[in-house]
């Protein structure tokens, strides 16, 4: 016989996943809300942030993209600017990009108590004559606050061509990472006070053998995250802001 709450839990499963395509992946509709609250009260796993087996994994991004400044079209798809998904570190910022997937590793690091927290972000570029695409790592990592939150910071990102772009192609559009004439004033005073309160290093170049364009934050503020629910499939969580993010497990 089918256990009455995991059978309820299923459906709530099931209600929020519909809810969720059927409103474009906004975490913020009403009905994507009561969903997720009534997810939430069936949260099977007591301390999820310290409950190592089921926290880490690689997940997948099922509710929309929640970067500033983002347009979506009819189709679903996703639109930014380069800079909006990377703090500006890369150029060209203004570049608008198609969002393809984000992911989410939670991997051990070796010799660390900590775990990753990188924020992968797939994409094609749009408008450009060969269509390149690539992947945005935000890098961070986390370990446990309290039983329900893990703590966060980020400790700087890459950018760098999936295997299939053409290396020439994507050298010629992301290749001058120096150029800072197109910045106004206030970003660059804003790239100054970025350096002297978070150690951040801007890009210096590019990796001419792989295309990577790297920078760092050596002392990044560090936020909270709590775990509404977590259980082997799907896994729910909410910033310091009140974003929600919801996430299904990816491999086994």
């Amino acid at each position: 016989m089918t256990d009455p709450i995991n059978k309820d839990r299923q459906a709530a499963k099931d209600a929020l996943r519909n809810a969720l395509i059927q409103h474009s992946g906004d975490t913020k509709h009403e009905a994507v809300v009561d969903a997720i609250s009534i997810l939430t009260r069936l949260n099977p796993t007591p301390a999820p942030a310290r409950n190592i087996q089921l926290r880490d994994g690689n997940w997948l991004l099922i509710n929309a993209p929640n970067f500033p400044g983002g347009q979506r079209l009819e189709n679903g798809t996703h639109l930014y600017s380069l800079g909006r998904i990377a703090f500006n570190m890369f150029q060209p910022k203004d570049l608008l990009i198609k969002i393809d997937r984000v992911m989410q590793p939670i991997l051990p690091i070796p010799h660390s108590s900590q775990r990753t927290h990188d924020i992968q972000v797939e994409f094609t570029t749009v408008n450009e004559a060969i269509p390149l695409q690539g992947i945005v790592n935000n890098l961070g990592v986390c370990e446990p606050s309290t039983d329900d939150t893990i703590q966060v910071q980020f400790t700087g990102g890459n950018l760098a061509p999936k295997l299939e772009t053409d290396l020439q192609a994507w050298k010629a559009t992301f290749g001058n990472q120096s150029n800072l004439s197109q910045s106004t004033l206030k970003e660059k005073l804003m790239n100054l006070f970025l350096k002297w309160m978070f150690g951040l290093t801007a890009p210096k170049g590019m990796n001419q053998d792989t295309g990577e364009v790297a920078f760092t934050m050596k002392r990044s503020p560090k936020g909270k995250l709590q775990i509404l629910y977590l259980d082997e499939s799907l896994r729910i969580t909410k910033g310091e802001k009140g974003t929600v993010l919801v996430c299904e497990r990816q491999g086994t």
